[in-house]
């Protein structure tokens, strides 16, 4: 394969996965990437493409920040995506092993206490830092929707748990890169470590 066709192909495979045929997307990735082993875009673009079509979310949002950063750095885009996909595979690999189980199982498997009863325990007058400083070494908050995590992380920084709420805020940028209130909130991180220091 020369490399006109390498490019070439590359190019119709991008173009399938833009309008979401991610079968021929996939196939196109696989040829570029049975004759060129070590091209990471056509090893990222088959990974994607496989999540877009066992229907993860965000593989569209993944591609195109993908696309994004390959305009800048391409050796570099290739990996920063390769070091997310690998590291969103063993997190993916963990949500399918607990959402195989009913919910109700899963909560007394995980031994822990949703965020809507620990925030009912904060809203009925007790103070966030003792009541998450008393159960962080014995159980953990389970957090299943965004808003929640949101409140969570704004807590975590209001109450001085920075170095927790800046590890919570680099894992959930490095799978929603462009998400508006996490910048928000990396901002006020920042900005309470500055009037410290």
């Amino acid at each position: 394969m020369s490399t006109l066709s390498k490019h070439k192909i590359l190019t119709q495979a991008k173009d399938s996965f833009s309008k979401a045929e991610y079968k021929k997307a996939l196939e196109k990735f696989a040829i570029v990437l049975q004759n060129y082993p070590n091209s990471k875009e056509a090893y990222n673009g088959v990974i994607l493409s496989e999540m877009a079509m066992s229907g993860e979310g965000g593989a569209e949002a993944l591609f195109d920040y993908y696309e994004i950063l390959r305009e800048d750095d391409k050796e570099q885009a290739d990996l920063i995506m390769e070091e997310i996909l690998q590291n969103l595979n063993g997190a993916l690999d963990k949500l399918s092993e607990v959402f195989a189980e009913p919910l109700r199982d899963r909560l007394e498997f995980e031994d822990g206490i949703m965020y809507q009863d620990f925030r009912a325990i904060i809203d009925s007058g007790e103070s966030f830092k003792e009541t998450f400083e008393n159960i962080m070494f014995s159980t953990r908050v389970i957090i299943t929707k965004k808003d929640d995590f949101l409140d969570f992380l704004d807590n975590l920084i209001e109450h001085d748990f920075e170095e927790m709420a800046l590890s919570y805020l680099e894992n959930a940028l490095s799978v929603h890169p462009s998400e508006k209130l996490l910048h928000k909130l990396l901002k006020k991180l920042a900005k309470g470590k500055i009037i410290e220091d």
